[in-house]
C-alpha cells in the first residue's frame, strides 16, 4: 500500500495488529521507494486510489510481479483490464475488484433527476433577481424508471428511486433474481418499455453490445418529458441523435457525466444546449469511497488469513472481458 493510505486508515490497520496476525506493513513513498527491508517480500498489496492519482500504478505491479511469495490484490478500481492484472493472475495471484463509487453517482443520478423534475434553475434565477417566485413540479413519487444495467451501480440508484416511491425496471443480460427493483427485463424487451419510463438511467458496461444503444430509433420511443441520465460510458450514445431529439420536444433533458471523447471538445454542442446538464465524469467522486476501500481491504484480508472466500474475486475470463464502468480516477 501507499504511505499516505497507511496513514489515513491507520486506525483499521492497527486494530488488524491488535488482532495478532503479526502482519509487516511494507508502504510506497510518492517518489517510488518501498519503505521496507530491501529484500521483502510482499505478499498481498492494497491498490488504493492514490496509486492512480499519484501515478504510481506501474511501479507497483513491478513490486508486486517481482515477488515470489505475492499471492493477493486488492484493487480499488471495478475494472481490471490493466495488464498488469493478466500478469498477476497468471502467476497464480488471486485478484479483487470494489464497487467504490456506486454510491455517490446514484446520489448523483437522484440529486440530477430531482433538479429537473423540479425546475431547480428557475428558483436560483429567481433567488439571483431577488424574485419571489412559486411554480409547481413534478415528483419522483410514482414516476416510473427504467436502469439499463443492473451492476453495483444501477442497483444503488434502483433502491434510492425506490426509496422515494417510484417504480423502477431493471434491464439485465443475466438477471440474479435478487435486484433491487420492481420488475425485470431483458435487453431485447427494451424498446417495449421506452414509452412508459419517465427516467431512463445508463448504467451498463461499453460493448460492441451497448455501443451506440441510444440511437434515433431508441429516442423516438421514449415518452415526451422524459429524462435521460448516463453514467455508464460515452460510447452508449449516438451523440447526433441525442441532439437532435433534444432539439425536438421528445426529451426533457439529458444528464450527461460521460461522453464519447474525454475531456469534452469546448466547442461540443453539448456545452452549450439548454436541454443538457453536464458534468466533468464527476459522479462517482464522493469522499466516502475511500474509507469503504479501506475497509474492504482490510475485511477480504482477514477473509483471507482465515481461508474463507473473498468478497469481488474476479475470474481471469473478467480480467479480459470487463469494461470499466467508470473512471479509474474516480475510485
Amino acid at each position: 500500500m501507499t504511505e499516505k493510505a497507511y496513514g489515513q486508515h491507520r486506525s483499521h490497520f492497527d486494530a488488524l495488529d491488535q488482532e495478532g496476525y503479526g502482519l509487516q506493513w511494507l508502504r510506497l513513498a510518492d517518489d517510488g521507494q518501498l519503505d521496507g527491508p530491501a529484500d521483502a517480500n510482499p505478499e498481498v498489496g492494497w491498490l488504493s486510489s492514490d496509486v492512480f492519482f499519484g501515478g504510481l500504478v506501474e511501479r507497483f505491479f513491478e513490486i508486486a510481479e517481482q515477488s515470489p511469495e505475492f499471492r493477493w490484490l486488492q484493487s480499488a478500481a471495478a475494472g481490471v483490464d490493466l495488464d498488469g492484472y493478466q500478469r498477476l493472475m497468471e502467476r497464480g495471484a488471486r485478484i479483487c475488484n470494489a464497487h467504490l463509487t456506486a454510491i455517490p453517482i446514484a446520489e448523483y443520478v437522484l440529486r440530477a433527476v430531482l433538479d429537473v423534475f423540479q425546475d431547480a434553475e428557475r428558483w436560483r434565477a429567481a433567488q439571483t433577481d431577488g424574485r419571489w417566485k412559486h411554480h409547481n413540479f413534478r415528483e419522483v413519487w410514482r414516476s416510473r424508471w427504467l436502469i439499463v444495467g443492473l451492476g453495483a451501480i444501477g442497483a444503488e440508484t434502483a433502491h434510492r428511486a425506490r426509496a422515494f416511491e417510484a417504480h423502477v425496471t431493471g434491464v439485465r443480460r443475466h438477471p440474479t433474481g435478487d435486484e433491487p427493483v420492481d420488475s425485470m427485463i431483458a435487453p431485447a424487451d427494451l424498446p417495449g418499455a421506452l414509452p412508459v419510463a419517465d427516467v431512463v438511467v445508463l448504467a451498463a458496461p461499453a460493448t460492441p453490445e451497448t455501443e451506440n444503444l441510444v440511437d434515433d430509433a431508441f429516442l423516438s420511443g421514449l415518452k415526451p418529458g422524459a429524462v435521460l441520465v448516463n453514467v455508464a460510458r460515452g460510447k452508449l450514445i449516438d451523440d447526433e441523435a441525442l441532439l437532435r431529439a433534444l432539439d425536438g420536444d421528445r426529451l426533457a433533458a439529458a444528464v450527461l457525466d460521460v461522453f464519447n471523447t474525454e475531456p469534452l471538445e469546448r466547442d461540443h454542442p453539448y456545452w452549450t444546449h439548454p436541454k443538457v446538464v453536464l458534468t466533468p465524469h464527476s459522479s462517482g467522486g464522493g469522499i466516502g469511497r475511500w474509507e469503504r476501500g479501506a475497509e474492504l481491504f482490510c475485511d477480504n484480508l482477514r477473509r483471507l488469513l482465515a481461508g474463507d472466500p473473498l468478497a469481488n474475486e474476479v475470474t481471469s475470463m473478467e480480467l479480459l472481458t470487463t469494461d470499466l464502468p467508470f473512471a479509474l480516477g474516480q475510485q
